[in-house]
């Protein structure tokens, strides 16, 4: 017998005979106790399914951190091949529930949704002309995951980092502890595994952090670099500067130019930022209070008057950035971090929002 909602033979209802059967064996197979409702209790979106939007999928998937997973891009095409992609290997990830759709509806109802779509730069534009059209990219994006999640978190991942954290926290009018840059997360993880790799110990023993912007002007924090509670500094006085014989400054050059060689050699990064965004995927949906260099907005610390967005320790946890660390910095690296909020505000005060 037929046990679908509808008989076969409703006027004006074709039941595809492969639906029929499948109801059947489903109605001989279960005996139903409750409605089918399903309750999500962490809803993770991710915006754009490029190498880098798909590795933080996959990151997040692999740490079991959510109770959904919904993915947005324009590009249909890759966006439905990635989403298939990852769904036929749920079953080693176990994750109920992966979706997708250029509709921003289906994040309705997200925790947290993660930014990594945006423009890349073309040969000759200008850094002012890139984020100038990401801006108009952002303000659909941003307005959309608004009107269908009022109440998430977001992390801004889309490069440059800082500024469109800035943007992406004008346009949505969201409280500042609720719109993270991924910002030094990574660089300060880079920063850990190439001073673990000069001492031969592994980089979760080494403690340091870079912050201010996520990129050139980035400032490596030498004054506070230790290996259980042991200053390297005191070892080595110079330690940072250009005076040191052992040259540890090459440590934050490599820094710098890892994802610039990485790029050079396989054309994008993706791995590394990946794991980064779910490290900070999880501090936020476990609230486990941990501290990570990420952007946030630091008018007020410094010395800095101007709503930028630069990387400084933050607790993450449930409701966002809870607290800023108020690290100590020597004069230079303390004029190195305020030269770095004076190269973004240049960009910055021109933006047409």
């Amino acid at each position: 017998p037929c046990r679908s909602p509808c008989s076969p033979n409703t006027p004006g209802l074709l039941l595809p005979r492969t639906f029929i059967l499948m109801a059947t064996v489903k109605g001989d197979l279960f005996k139903n106790l409750a409605p089918e409702e399903r309750v999500h209790h962490t809803k993770v979106s991710i915006i754009g399914s490029g190498s880098v939007g798909v590795a933080c999928a996959l990151s997040i998937l692999l740490k079991g951190l959510s109770d959904e997973l919904a993915l947005v891009d324009v590009n249909e095409a890759r966006l439905k091949g990635e989403t298939l992609d990852l769904q036929q290997g749920s079953a080693f990830a176990k994750l109920p529930n992966i979706v997708c759709s250029r509709d921003y509806l289906v994040t309705a109802n997200s925790s947290l949704v993660i930014i990594t779509a945006g423009a890349r730069q073309e040969k000759g534009e200008t850094r002012l002309d890139l984020v100038q059209r990401n801006v108009a990219i952002f303000r659909l994006m941003i307005s959309s995951v608004v009107q269908y999640s009022p109440h998430c978190k977001l992390i801004v991942v889309s490069n440059p980092v800082d500024i469109l954290t800035y943007v992406a926290w004008k346009l949505s009018a969201f409280p500042k502890s609720r719109v993270i840059g991924s910002g030094c997360n990574l660089d300060t993880a880079r920063f850990r595994f190439l001073i673990g790799q000069k001492l031969g110990i592994h980089s979760e023993s080494c403690h340091g952090w870079v912050l201010g912007e996520h990129g050139d002007s980035s400032v490596p924090v030498w004054s506070g670099v230790n290996i259980a509670g042991v200053l390297l500094k005191d070892l080595n006085a110079a330690i940072g500067t250009g005076k040191d014989p052992e040259q540890w400054e090459n440590v934050h050059k490599d820094v710098v130019n890892s994802a610039y060689e990485i790029i050079k050699m396989k054309g994008y990064t993706s791995w590394a930022i990946g794991l980064s965004v779910a490290d900070l995927t999880e501090s936020i949906l476990k609230n486990l209070r941990r501290v990570h260099p990420v952007s946030t907005i630091i008018k007020g610390l410094y010395g800095i008057n101007e709503e930028v967005f630069l990387s400084v320790p933050c607790v993450l946890g449930e409701n966002g950035i809870t607290d800023i660390i108020k690290i100590k910095m020597t004069p230079e690296e303390e004029a190195r971090f305020k030269k770095s909020a004076k190269t973004l505000w240049g960009i910055q005060k021109e933006l047409k929002l």
